[in-house]
Formats: C-alpha cells, sequence, structure tokens
C-alpha cells in the first residue's frame, strides 16, 4: 500500500554533508521546539569539559620539571591577577605581570646583560589543560627551528593567571 501523504516523506537535508566537515554545531535537527535529546546531552557534555578545563589549575611544577630535565631555563612568574577567579573576572590584570614579575624579569635582564632574538611564553589563559597537553612538544619544535636559525633564545616564561598580551610585556622586559 502506498502512502499518499506528503509529511511522510523523508526530505533530505542539506547541512548533512557540511556537518561531517566540521564539528560546529549544525544540523542537529529538532524535536518540536528544542533539540534532539542527544544533541542536547552532547552540548551540556562539551560544556561541562569546557568549564573544567578553564578552572583547572596550572601545574606548573610538572612542566617546569620537564623543562629542567631537557635542561631548558625558565622563569615562573605571575600576572596581575592573584588568583584564578579574579582573572576570570579581570581579563585586564591577566594581560599585565604582576610587580614583583616585572622585577624578576628586569634581573634577569640586568644579569644577562643583552637582549635575545626570540622569548616564549607559556601563559596558562583559559585552558591550563591546553598547555598541559601542547606545550612541550610545540616548545621542543620552537626551539629545534629557533636554533637552526641561530637564534638566540630568552628562557621560557611560564605565566600563571596570564592571557596572550602578558607575553608583550615579558618581550619588552626581555629586550
Amino acid at each position: 500500500m502506498r502512502d499518499d501523504n506528503p509529511s511522510s516523506e523523508v526530505t533530505e537535508n542539506p547541512w548533512q554533508q557540511l556537518r561531517e566537515l566540521t564539528p560546529a554545531r549544525i544540523a542537529l535537527g529538532r524535536a518540536g521546539n528544542s533539540l534532539p535529546t542527544r544533541a542536547q546531552l552532547e552540548f551540556q557534555l562539551a560544556h561541562a569539559r569546557a568549564r573544567d578545563a578553564v578552572h583547572l589549575s596550572f601545574d606548573h611544577a610538572a612542566l617546569r620539571a620537564s623543562l629542567a630535565a631537557r635542561q631548558r631555563q625558565h622563569i615562573l612568574v605571575n600576572s596581575a591577577a592573584a588568583d584564578r577567579d579574579i582573572f576570570l573576572q579581570r581579563p585586564d590584570l591577566g594581560r599585565r605581570l604582576s610587580a614583583e614579575a616585572v622585577a624578576q624579569l628586569c634581573r634577569y635582564r640586568e644579569e644577562a646583560g643583552s637582549g635575545c632574538d626570540l622569548s616564549v611564553v607559556v601563559a596558562d589563559g583559559l585552558s591550563p589543560l591546553a598547555v598541559h597537553r601542547h606545550a612541550l612538544p610545540v616548545l621542543e619544535r620552537i626551539e629545534t627551528l629557533a636554533l637552526a636559525e641561530g637564534w638566540t633564545m630568552a628562557p621560557i616564561v611560564l605565566v600563571r593567571q596570564g592571557r596572550v598580551a602578558s607575553a608583550y610585556e615579558v618581550g619588552e622586559l626581555l629586550g
């Protein structure tokens, strides 16, 4: 028996091809006025993981130990944000170094005597988890390329509660 009801036909979803090419949340479907249960639960899981990543503490001790094992000089400093809560509420403080950090980097520059070609800054930013997973391989690759070019490198500067813009101040202080 043939069903002549046009509403029972399955319509090809033109967004489906794009969905296969991107992790973006497109072509999720509908369940009435809402998302289907699966899409809603996947979103809630992703959101929980993102919140966990943002609130994770920066394990600078492990990174410092790995850098020391590789005999790579490094300096640990703080941003002007005193703790994670302030860092999240006041992005401007994460962009600046603390007074102690400025003094520490100035002392290093005076002892070193001259500037350098490259200064690498690792700030925990909004995802300390990303730093934990990717910092060492990225640092190793950067160092390999810099040394191949004959560049001089400053110690790696680790910034707790730091945002990207804190690197500008580090670069200026280290010359």
